[in-house]
């Protein structure tokens, strides 16, 4: 049914943690507005030889599932043989709150050169994490407890795309409801709905509605408004969408192919109805505005750029330019495009393929090969403040920033930072 939690699945007891003061959390993908930016002030501009003071630091299995945060508890995941594990932490000493491991094993059909995963983030969703692993199951667990409460299957259940580098869609909470793309052919003569779009009722599980047929990639969904309409965008194998949270109606679509599927970012929104996409491997970036007339949702293409190719980073929108890591297999480029036309404002080759957070004024830069940096990016000019090296290669994971504290990870190591101005000396 997707219901039923397998018995292979274990649960470890949870711990204990102490109250915390209330700062801004970051419970989904993206950080509270989706959209990779913290309104986290006081950081510091520069750090001594040996970078931010480390709060902690600890192994961790295999993975790049990004780090949520609520009220002062860390939810990631990681990989312990054939089993993805969901573990909890105490955001203060780096100790394990609770675990949850379940069955996931990796098909010989996707590719193991950068590892099984996995490679979504759990989401805190009211009183539970949600979870998705890279073999398309997503699980709902007690926020305090670890223990599960529903369960699905995409692939089993719902004939999901099976992507090359196995499954990493992050859920969008709407309503009651919980929506996930799969991805998944027509019904065979016309017959029903696709089930490429699910809605999982939150609380239980169930399946609220389920529509389209479309070829999935690895990008997440994003909330917008349309002139009053809530629209839920998506970019997919070779185009991007809008549809209906309600019942997964397609509102509208436009072209955007990108070679293998691999289309992995996340939208951005702007003012003005002005919905910014990229992927590498040529797909470039584009920028579409949407207006609404007579009840149906027009789309304008202001401009697409080749040179600018958006791999699995973040892009950050600062007023009306966007800033990101422009790279495919070649040198990455650290990159400003004003966002309504599509101009390269500068790019420099300061820092590998990288993620991206802004707060305080300042660009937050992880990249690639585990170096930490501190950046101001205006229009103008791109000012390194800050450079360390931090993690190993492959540091793919995106930070996570709670206040003035950062957490980060590559595929072996799970660390806390203070990033505050008053920096005392940490080794």
């Amino acid at each position: 049914t997707g219901l039923l939690i397998a018995a292979a699945q274990k649960v470890v007891s949870p711990q204990p943690v102490p109250p915390v003061r209330d700062v801004e959390g970051w419970p989904v993908w993206g950080g509270p507005g989706r959209n990779f930016i913290s309104s986290s002030t006081g950081l510091a501009d520069t750090f001594p030889r040996e970078g931010p003071k480390r709060l902690w630091t600890r192994p961790l299995g295999d993975g790049y599932s990004a780090i949520a945060e609520e009220r002062g508890v860390l939810f990631t995941a990681y990989r312990r043989g054939s089993k993805d594990v969901v573990i909890a932490l105490n955001a203060a000493t780096g100790n394990t709150v609770w675990e949850y491991e379940y069955d996931a094993p990796f098909r010989n059909s996707y590719s193991e050169a950068v590892g099984p995963g996995p490679y979504a983030m759990p989401q805190v969703i009211g009183d539970r994490v949600v979870t998705a692993s890279g073999t398309g199951k997503i699980h709902s667990l007690d926020k305090k407890t670890g223990r599960p409460v529903w369960s699905h299957d995409l692939y089993a259940e719902f004939a999901a795309t099976r992507l090359q580098y196995g499954y990493s869609c992050h859920g969008l909470a709407y309503k009651d409801t919980l929506i996930y793309l799969a991805g998944g052919e027509a019904p065979w003569f016309g017959l029903g709905r696709g089930s490429a779009i699910v809605a999982f009722r939150q609380s239980d599980g169930a399946v609220v509605w389920k529509n389209q047929a479309f070829k999935n990639a690895h990008s997440s969904p994003l909330l917008i408004n349309v002139e009053g309409q809530a629209q839920a965008v998506a970019l997919l194998a070779d185009q991007v969408i809008g549809f209906s949270p309600d019942n997964g109606e397609l509102l509208w679509r436009h072209p955007h192919p990108t070679p293998y599927g691999l289309a992995i970012a996340t939208p951005v929104w702007a003012e003005g109805n002005l919905l910014f996409v990229s992927s590498a491997y040529s797909g470039g970036a584009r920028v579409l505005q949407l207006s609404r007339n007579d009840n149906k949702t027009t789309v304008k293409e202001l401009w697409h750029n080749p040179r600018v190719q958006l791999h699995f980073g973040s892009a950050i929108r600062v007023g009306d330019y966007i800033y990101l890591s422009s790279a495919h297999s070649g040198p990455a480029f650290m990159t400003a495009v004003e966002l309504k036309t599509g101009r390269i404002a500068w790019q420099t080759r300061d820092f590998a393929k990288a993620q991206l957070l802004y707060a305080d004024g300042k660009l937050i830069i992880l990249d690639e090969d585990g170096n930490f940096g501190i950046a101001r990016a205006t229009p103008e000019r791109f000012q390194v403040l800050s450079r360390v090296p931090l993690l190993t290669h492959i540091s793919w994971t995106p930070p996570t920033l709670v206040g003035t504290r950062l957490y980060v990870r590559d595929r072996a190591t799970l660390m806390a930072l203070e990033l505050g101005a008053s920096q005392p000396k940490g080794k």
